[in-house]
């Protein structure tokens, strides 16, 4: 098998992740890359870490050529209003911007302030996580990336909501704490790349719009997402406080959350009664598509903190991405994405 994949707005920190793990990827051929304002230039004038593994250079997005799945990691927006044109340069599309994750245009006009340019398309495009959506990501044309907040709220509560045992008469808390990587500019809490795409332009303790996406794939109705930035380059580490409806043993909670995710290849769950690592830790999965999940547990008070570290730039972006490239083109859904990690790091 191989496949020929651009990347279009490849310049950037969700481009770069594409890049490293598209070029050892045994089934694939990376064809072209784009950035408007690296045109002409080596790859690794960009992406030092990619020296002597590419002599790719940057080209010009109206040089871009047809190519068997495009993917497109350019800034919010940019998708929607040239979709025609994007369908026309590859046979599979993956969007890592937040043009087509909500099927409702008014659910993304609420959350984006602005009528969507498209809104004939949005239920076209498969929600890009594959621990939701794995059957219709098969062989699928048009994917829509994640945000990473939302990728790491939702495997940490996925479980609680698939067991029914969370009280969903009370609102569930989700603080995510995040690094640099994610808002660019960590002072200014801007992006100083213009195509660092499908990243948050900003810190937002209150009103985060990966607050839709976590209600659009959990059903749930009273959700409260907090961002805050801490010291840490990659990285997003989920704690959601919740209720849950009735008494239940510790064995339960075990049952939950292998029910949800014995059969994942990217999802561990870490809980452990002793050592250094009792939880998941962002630090953990850095550079890998895994996603570490656990929880903490008050029987006096049926209080839950359900908990999920992952690497914003690859769970949250770039790695869920190939892991979706991989079942729409039908290769095995793991295929260059079983690094390790790092330790101690």
């Amino acid at each position: 098998m191989s496949i020929r994949v651009s990347i279009a707005g490849a310049s950037g920190y969700v481009g770069g992740e594409l890049l490293r793990i598209l070029l050892t990827h045994p089934s694939v051929e990376v064809a072209q890359v784009t950035s408007e304002r690296h045109a002409g230039h080596f790859v690794h004038r960009v992406h030092p870490n990619l020296r002597g593994f590419t002599d790719l250079k940057f080209t010009a997005l109206s040089e871009l050529q047809r190519s068997d799945v495009l993917v497109l990691a350019l800034p919010h927006g940019n998708v929607a209003q040239h979709i025609d044109r994007y369908t026309e340069l590859g046979e599979r599309l993956i969007d890592c911007s937040a043009d087509f994750r909500l099927r409702d245009g008014a659910h993304y006009e609420r959350w984006y302030g602005q009528e969507h340019a498209a809104p004939e398309w949005l239920d076209r495009f498969v929600y890009g996580l594959p621990e939701l959506h794995r059957e219709a990501l098969r062989g699928a044309r048009f994917v829509s990336g994640v945000g990473c907040n939302a990728t790491a709220v939702n495997l940490a509560v996925l479980p609680l909501v698939r067991a029914g045992i969370l009280d969903t008469s009370r609102p569930v808390i989700a603080e995510v704490k995040v690094g640099s990587s994610e808002g660019g500019n960590a002072s200014s809490g801007a992006s100083h790349h213009p195509e660092r795409s499908g990243v948050v332009r900003s810190y937002a303790p209150v009103g985060h719009r990966h607050t839709a996406e976590v209600e659009a794939a959990t059903g749930l109705e009273d959700v409260h997402l907090s961002i805050t930035a801490v010291e840490m380059v990659r990285g997003a580490m989920a704690t959601c406080h919740g209720f849950l409806a009735a008494d239940v043993a510790e064995k339960d909670l075990w049952k939950a959350w292998r029910s949800a995710y014995a059969e994942e290849p990217f999802v561990r769950i870490v809980h452990e009664r002793n050592g250094m690592h009792r939880h998941p830790e962002p630090k953990l999965v850095a550079g890998t598509n895994f996603a570490d999940v656990g929880w903490a547990y008050d029987p006096a008070t049926r209080r839950i903190v359900a908990m999920s570290a992952i690497d914003n730039l690859v769970k949250g972006a770039a790695g869920s991405a190939v892991q979706c490239l991989n079942l729409m083109c039908g290769a095995t859904e793991t295929t260059g994405l079983r690094f390790a990690g790092l330790h101690p790091a």
